[in-house]
């Protein structure tokens, strides 16, 4: 039977920092805020301006606004209830509210892109008159402020799936931007209405790509998946090849709480059980600087006991297999 203990004396803590309270979040959260006011803002102008030209490609854009808005509020509230400090009932804290709050972002990219194939496919069965030139000038000023909003959220931090979010909904804002300008050239210069709707379409199945991307990322992280750069095979291997006085690792579990905050539970056996201290501290520091996993839970399997065959994880990692349940040991 395997010894379940975190490494006893716990003097590998020293130089590793295990806070659940996110560091980089104060730039993120005023960045979402700024970029709120101003999408919230050119949302109105952009919806006044489609209803009163007529044009499905402002209006659809003005509604994807709206949703961008929205993320935006939501981005912000999951930033600032992400630096809550954990209790006894969330011992990591808020930080996940930022994963949940970009799979809400995501739905609501699926069905604003539903709606603009909707009502596309209205306008082309039922032709409604566009007047191109007031569509063109406000098209002009959403693609300005979509572009400054996009600058704002690509400063600084860009890895978060929140933040990763908010710049697929902007993205999406661009491209309708895009899409209203051109089909306003070609109306006002051959009166062809079906460019409105059919470039709406193009608009809609764009944001679809794009957020089936983000929820296959938030949804991995949600279902306690390794990230691929950090896999248990990946894992084993890379230890036993550059940690000196290691015989073996096993019983390798990893998963994400949020972005950036990997965490592995894992055993390992030293050549010798009085090397057993010293390799914990190689691997954690192995872990750190070769996966990023600032906090892990190693569990020593010593000389004279038997390794246990039945954990999880034990055929993935002879089988090559990289997928698995996380299975976490107390802390």
């Amino acid at each position: 039977m395997s010894s379940h203990s975190h490494h006893d004396d716990h003097d590998h803590h020293d130089h590793h920092d295990h806070s659940h309270v996110p560091k980089v979040n104060q730039a993120n959260q005023k960045k979402v805020l700024l970029s709120f006011v101003l999408i919230f803002t050119f949302m109105i102008v952009e919806l006044v301006g489609g209803l009163y030209a007529g044009s499905l490609a402002l209006i659809a854009d003005a509604g994807h606004m709206l949703t961008d808005a929205f993320a935006l509020a939501l981005a912000w509230a999951a930033f600032y209830f992400g630096q809550r400090q954990p209790n006894n009932r969330l011992t990591f804290g808020y930080i996940r509210f930022e994963v949940l709050a970009s799979l809400f972002n995501a739905m609501t990219l699926f069905l604003i892109a539903f709606f603009i194939i909707y009502e596309a496919w209205q306008r082309l069965t039922t032709p409604a008159n566009v007047m191109p030139w007031p569509m063109f000038i406000v098209a002009c000023a959403g693609l300005f402020i979509n572009l400054l909003v996009l600058w704002i959220m690509t400063r600084g931090e860009t890895e978060n799936v929140n933040i990763k979010g908010v710049i697929l909904h902007v993205m999406g804002d661009l491209l309708g931007s895009f899409a209203a300008i051109i089909a306003a050239v070609v109306i006002g210069l051959t009166g062809w209405a079906p460019i409105d709707p059919i470039l709406s379409v193009v608009v809609a199945l764009l944001i679809l790509r794009g957020a089936w991307k983000l929820i296959r990322k938030t949804s991995h992280i949600l279902l306690e998946g390794a990230p691929d750069e950090a896999a248990p095979t990946l894992i084993r291997t890379h230890l036993l090849e550059h940690v000196s006085g290691l015989s073996d690792v096993s019983h390798i579990h990893v998963w994400q709480i949020s972005t950036g905050f990997t965490l592995a539970t894992l055993h390992i056996r030293a050549v010798e059980d009085a090397q057993a201290k010293q390799v914990v501290r190689a691997v954690e520091v192995a872990l750190q600087e070769k996966f990023s996993i600032g906090h892990s839970t190693i569990a020593i399997d010593w000389a004279d006991e038997p390794s246990t065959p039945n954990c999880l994880l034990s055929d993935v990692v002879a089988h090559g297999d990289s997928s698995g349940t996380a299975h976490p040991h107390s802390h």
